[in-house]
């Protein structure tokens, strides 16, 4: 049995992977926005006959993303898995730029910032129980992000910042297993299914092309079982390895990545 936290619980795919987390006698750490929501969906979990507890942040501040991992890792140190879920996605066409409480384009704070930040946060307590897991869900829409306008301000697209949002989570994931070799704790990244039937997806003027059961099956492939253990520094198509960008493998490239993001984090 492993405690697993899961950020963006209280709907669509996150959803969907808490109940099976709690149906196979994982314990659930269920993230969400909403403290309403989060309560229900805890009760719903614990009406299952499992165990589970609501955590609430809003992922689009960095100072409620270090706090998550605080109480996190005070109130429940026995965590060996973390599944990043939690993302926001194209958003409506024709909307603009928006920007989170610290002031960093909306889709980057929260798809890539908020994943780094958390995972900061609990990995000395996740090398404490290894073997352990990070998961993070990712996209094979991926963009390599500007350098020179990390923050993208210039010549904003909402289907853009959230390709390259999704870059840099994969890049970051591939440079996180070679520091973490060795450690027992394994990091992957996945494109859980394309265009799920998720409200983020029907936000945008997508119509759905596979359900959240099809996306979780990689997800809970990668929290539960061996699958997550004996890969590192992968990435996945819902079960089966495949490739992100190539350039999400650049050595240097993941250089100008953790600079890029080392500064932005110290902005709050």
């Amino acid at each position: 049995m492993s405690t697993v936290l899961i950020t963006g619980a209280t709907s669509g795919l996150g959803r969907y992977v808490a109940f099976e987390l709690v149906r196979s006698g994982q314990v659930v750490l269920a993230h969400g926005r909403d403290r309403g929501r989060t309560e229900a969906l805890v009760a719903e979990l614990t009406a299952e006959g499992g165990q589970a507890h609501g955590l609430v942040a809003d992922l689009a501040s960095l100072a409620q993303v270090r706090d998550l991992g605080a109480r996190v890792a005070a109130d429940h140190p026995g965590i060996d898995v973390l599944i990043n879920n939690a993302g926001i996605g194209f958003g409506a066409p024709g909307s603009g730029r928006e920007v989170s409480a610290d002031g960093h384009e909306l889709r980057l704070a929260v798809n890539y910032l908020a994943p780094v930040a958390l995972t900061r946060a609990l990995l000395p307590v996740l090398r404490a129980n290894a073997p352990s897991r990070i998961v993070n869900v990712g996209s094979a829409g991926q963009q390599p992000p500007d350098f020179d306008d990390f923050d993208f301000k210039a010549d904003y697209s909402g289907v853009d910042a959230y390709r390259r949002s999704k870059f840099a989570l994969a890049a970051h994931t591939f440079a996180l297993a070679e520091e973490l070799a060795g450690s027992g704790v394994s990091v992957n990244v996945l494109h859980p299914a394309t265009f799920m039937d998720t409200a983020m997806v029907r936000e945008g003027g997508i119509s759905p092309l596979s359900t959240v059961a099809d996306g979780a099956a990689g997800v809970l492939a990668l929290a539960t079982t061996d699958l997550g253990l004996v890969n590192s520094g992968r990435y996945f198509e819902g079960t089966k390895p495949s490739r992100a960008h190539a350039g999400t493998y650049d050595r240097e490239g993941w250089k100008h990545l953790e600079a890029a993001t080392n500064r932005l984090l110290r902005t709050e």
